[in-house]
């Protein structure tokens, strides 16, 4: 077995299901060894920021390793900003890179594709990683390709491996994966009795469900758990489309003043608020109303726990939500929830589309056809999302990077095998839409939604004078049937739930529906967000 081959059998076996790649002349020879040995499948995109985004989804979707294979400089630094994202939100991804041979520094030479040194790569992902390994020795190759993996698992962040092109097909032994770190049951033991008496003794207790509840495989735990304790569930901003397909008494989304009002003070309200696996970051918390007191909760992230001023080390979320499922008797406080009202009901007329439409048809398709999983870029089509009903859902709903929608969509359908619903703004579809011409060669047909209103809009919320944020209106409908799809511009409500059925009814083929939306129209929740956000900032 060469060291490639190796790589490959350790990927796979610490839950890899497929990579996302683009060659390049450092990366040919790996790449020559994915195809041929054929461990894993080898979808290959058109631009590495799309390769980043497909295999981030892919790790998000299914809680287990992504994997994105690219070449030295050229490919590797174009794909910076999706692993940053990926690094900000939490997924497992896994960077293969090629790289320059051991001995081809010594000519002399500047190196093609070498940006300041042959090791500035290595160094610019060493800050969005969280584990780096340049496989250089072969004796040593499978320690630390078992390190990294572990790493990338345990931490739930991307790592990074480097190839030198001259050492794929060096002898290696195969990779024996690390053992799990050991858990002081001491502490995990007090840390659970400390979170019960806590939440015994609140007056008003509430679960947060944050991303690491997928990250690490917890939803049905979770669902179970927050049963057993009879506390109502929100998720985040950051954990929308979590637990939906879950019996849990799940109340919605917290968005502080851009939520529902009855989940906003349920939540700025508890004083036993419980944030499992939940990213402290703006997008969550920022557009509170009243702010939220972080030394008032119980927050369980990175594998720690902090309760009130101190902190419990080394517990990973897996190990916390078993110890409390094993001290939690089973059906102790059934609790009865009224779930969230979506809009449903389009009136199929002759009006202009608005966001709020969109969420309309797309939840009158789902309860005609079934739940589609989702993936959207970041915008208005992303606040629109929180206002279709709860299904499985991928979004840069912190990082906030745009182009994420579309390849996000194709990794989704690669990891899952289900037909994607894709949301995304006419701004994003420009820099990464391209990818759907890929989707004839796999087989792939995710439904795209285009929310067209020819600008940054949600950029135009908070800076309306400016006129960079116009945008030209491209004709995204006609251009799909050369990607090998199929596109149709919608403008009137009757339009766009028949252009949904004849999508929904077609298959083989992607499905583009370009939606013409009237400037300065938002959805009903981008609306609330974007007051808030004024009215929180205004001068005092």
């Amino acid at each position: 077995m060469n060291l490639i081959e190796s790589l490959l059998h350790a990927l796979k076996d610490h839950g890899a299901r497929q990579i996302f790649g683009i060659p390049g002349d450092f990366a040919l020879p790996y790449f020559r060894i994915i195809e041929e040995s054929k461990i894993l499948p080898l979808y290959t995109l058109s631009h590495e920021p799309g390769v980043g985004f497909a295999a981030d989804a892919s790790a998000r979707i299914n809680g287990s390793l992504g994997v994105a294979a690219v070449t030295y400089g050229a490919g590797a630094l174009n794909m910076i900003n999706s692993i940053a994202a990926a690094f900000a939100e939490k997924s497992p991804l896994v960077v293969l890179s090629g790289g320059p041979g051991k001995g081809e520094s010594r000519s002399g030479l500047l190196l093609h594709h070498q940006a300041k040194t042959l090791d500035s790569q290595f160094q610019i992902f060493k800050e969005i990683t969280c584990d780096q390994v340049r496989l250089d020795d072969a004796a040593r190759a499978p320690a630390d390709i078992a390190r990294v993996l572990a790493s990338c698992l345990r931490r739930s962040e991307p790592v990074y491996i480097e190839i030198p092109r001259d050492m794929v097909n060096e002898p290696c032994a195969p990779v024996v994966p690390e053992a799990p770190q050991a858990v002081d049951p001491d502490a995990l033991a007090a840390c659970v009795d400390e979170i019960l008496a806590r939440l015994a003794s609140a007056r008003s207790p509430v679960l947060m469900a944050g991303v690491e509840v997928r990250r690490y495989g917890l939803e049905a735990q979770v669902a179970q758990l927050a049963r057993r304790l009879g506390v109502p569930v929100v998720t985040g901003f950051m954990g929308r489309g979590l637990l939906a397909d879950q019996d849990v008494p799940l109340l919605g989304t917290y968005m502080g003043v851009a939520g529902f009002p009855e989940v906003t003070q349920l939540v700025e309200n508890s004083d036993g608020l419980f944030l499992l696996g939940e990213i402290i970051c703006d997008t969550n918390f920022a557009v509170s109303e009243t702010k939220i007191d972080m030394r008032k909760t119980i927050q369980a992230l990175d594998g720690r726990v902090t309760i009130g001023y101190h902190t419990y080390s080394n517990l990973p979320l897996a190990a916390v939500v078993g110890r409390m499922l094993a001290c939690v008797s089973v059906g102790d406080k059934p609790l009865a929830v009224t779930p969230p009202v979506f809009p449903h009901g389009l009136v199929a007329d002759g009006a202009s589309i608005t966001p709020t439409d969109i969420a309309t048809a797309v939840n009158d398709l789902m309860v005609r056809h079934g739940k589609m999983p989702m993936a959207s870029d970041m915008g208005d089509c992303l606040f629109t999302a929180m206002e279709i009903q709860h299904t499985a859902l991928v979004a840069p709903g912190y990082y906030a990077t745009m182009g994420f929608g579309v390849p996000a969509g194709l990794g989704l359908q690669a990891a899952t095998g289900e037909r994607p619903l894709i949301l995304v703004g006419d701004g994003a579809f420009q820099m990464t839409g391209w990818e759907l011409g890929n989707c004839r060669r796999y087989g792939w047909d995710p439904i795209v939604l285009v929310f067209n209103n020819a600008s940054w809009e949600m950029l135009r919320t908070f800076q309306p004078e400016s006129g960079f944020n116009d945008l030209s209106h491209w004709g995204f409908a006609e251009m799909a049937a050369g990607m090998g799809g199929d596109g149709v511009r919608v403008s009137t409500r009757a339009e766009l739930k028949a252009a949904l059925n004849h999508a929904v009814a077609t298959r083989g083929r992607f499905q583009l529906i370009d939606i013409t939306i009237p400037s300065g129209v938002l959805s009903e929740t981008l609306a609330r967000f974007v007051a808030g956000v004024k009215r929180l900032n205004a001068p005092k």
